[in-house]
């Protein structure tokens, strides 16, 4: 019989806060230099594109339908950004508050899952300690996978962390994989000891500062967050990019979702025909961009069937364990409705 959770409300605080990402352009042979940093700006131009879009099969078999569709001058209003006639490299700049206290939500109204839940939570930070998933946080934080496109191509890239208590350190990017985590370096598992820390609620808090350069190339084109526009018939930008303070910017959601790329435990991860390598930490394994969820409820993979079992004193797999709490380092609202 499967376990019925009492809490209709519940939600637990995120516990990686990253700020927004700003952008500057800088050069290879300068990036120490923190005054060499100039902030990247948007540029707004106008393109004149042509017709590249699916056609209904009835125009596809009329040449003359064909050609004068195609005529059409596929007009553009557009953002973008790129570094300057004199720059070769992008810095990426942002900080990420790590906090502890998983085991208690921020709202829940289920007195059984209150008296069972912490018990279950203290115990893995006692036997676990967050190692596993600190060393996979710091693992995306030291490859740079929150440059996102601005990674593909990258002659070389360095990532600079301050922990904030006088230790810095530099990783060279590449040295680390994209598709597993087993790197190992002493720098390394050093950053992930603290972020475990943390996590445990040994700490009251640690804030790191993080700097990303990459060096892409003089002039060359660089890629912000670009806005989700809601009602395109009222804008005249069909691409509009984000920025802060006339700062070519990055939201904070893009690098939360790269660093929290975490989840290998899917099933069919390992399988080179479905499996797409490490994603993000969700609840149903969604990949917006496929369309697709990796973790369901047929398959009793996803967030809610596991969760239900562990909170509720259920053995779980070593796997099942880290990716449950990965959810609620994630944090968000996880209650149901109390009708059957």
């Amino acid at each position: 019989m499967a376990v019925k959770n009492d809490a209709t409300v519940l939600a637990f605080e995120k516990k990686l806060v990253s700020s927004d990402g700003y952008l500057y352009g800088t050069t290879w042979n300068e990036r120490s230099q923190k005054d060499k940093a100039i902030a990247l700006k948007l540029n707004e131009k106008s393109v004149r594109g042509t017709i590249s879009n699916r056609l209904k099969p009835a125009m596809q078999s009329d040449p003359l339908k064909l050609n004068a569709e195609v005529e059409k001058p596929n007009l553009q209003t557009v953002d973008a950004c790129a570094l300057g006639e004199n720059q070769d490299t992008l810095k990426l700049y942002f900080t990420l508050k790590i906090l502890g206290g998983v085991e208690k939500p921020s709202a829940s109204n289920g007195p059984k899952f209150n008296e069972s839940y912490p018990k279950v939570a203290q115990t893995y930070i006692e036997h676990e300690g967050f190692n596993e998933l600190a060393r996979r946080y710091a693992t995306n934080i030291a490859n740079g996978r929150y440059l996102w496109r601005n990674r593909v191509g990258a002659e070389k890239i360095e990532v600079i962390v301050d922990t904030g208590d006088g230790q810095t350190f530099i990783f060279s990017a590449k040295d680390f994989a994209l598709n597993h985590f087993d790197s190992s370096n002493s720098d390394l598992q050093a950053l992930a000891n603290k972020i475990a820390e943390a996590l445990c609620g040994r700490l009251p808090y640690l804030l790191i500062s993080i700097e990303a350069y990459a060096l892409i190339g003089t002039a060359q084109e660089v890629y912000p967050s670009e806005e989700l526009v809601l009602d395109k018939g009222k804008g005249n930008k069909s691409k509009i990019l984000y920025e802060v303070n006339g700062v070519a910017a990055m939201h904070s959601q893009k690098i939360g979702n790269a660093l929290r790329t975490i989840d290998t435990w899917y099933p069919g991860c390992d399988n080179l025909e479905t499996g797409i390598g490490p994603i993000a930490i969700e609840p149903y394994g969604a990949v917006t961009n496929l369309g697709k969820a990796f973790r369901t409820p047929k398959d009793k993979a996803d967030f809610y069937t596991l969760f239900d079992r562990y909170a509720f004193g259920e053995a779980l797999t070593d796997i099942e364990k880290h990716y449950v709490m990965a959810v609620l380092v994630r944090g968000g609202v996880f209650g149901q409705s109390g009708k059957d």
